[in-house]
């Protein structure tokens, strides 16, 4: 008897591509939520307030609850979600479920997702 899962395995993946779905999400594999994302614990680091990029087109605000508030030019609130800063690493889960990182480089400089941003 021949295995098909060779033929099914390229199939399904042609599939996802097509569709535009992440066929393999290894970050989000990698990374996991913290166990309770209604009760956000305070964060104890020194990088809460607002981090701007250099155009002031993105803001992020990072809360002392473990909640961040990110705009994007006039679109107040863009994306929302919870993070934890561990050293000088900074891991986001937004609301939505995307998942993104970030080094301070300094206590002023954040460096997230191809964007430099600074304390404001």
């Amino acid at each position: 008897m021949r295995n098909s899962l060779p033929v099914i395995v390229p199939v399904i993946l042609a599939a996802a591509i097509a569709s535009g779905a992440p066929a393999h999400n290894a970050k989000a594999e990698k990374k996991m939520p913290p166990q309770s994302t209604s009760h956000h614990q305070p964060q104890n680091h020194a990088y809460v307030g607002m981090w701007v990029t250099d155009d002031g087109r993105i803001r992020h605000e990072l809360l002392p609850n473990g909640r961040y508030d990110e705009a994007r030019g006039s679109r107040q609130s863009a994306y929302q979600g919870h993070y934890v800063v561990t050293g000088n690493q900074i891991d986001y889960w937004d609301d939505t479920g995307f998942t993104a990182d970030g080094v301070f480089v300094d206590e002023n400089t954040l460096h997230h997702a191809g964007m430099i941003l600074r304390r404001q």
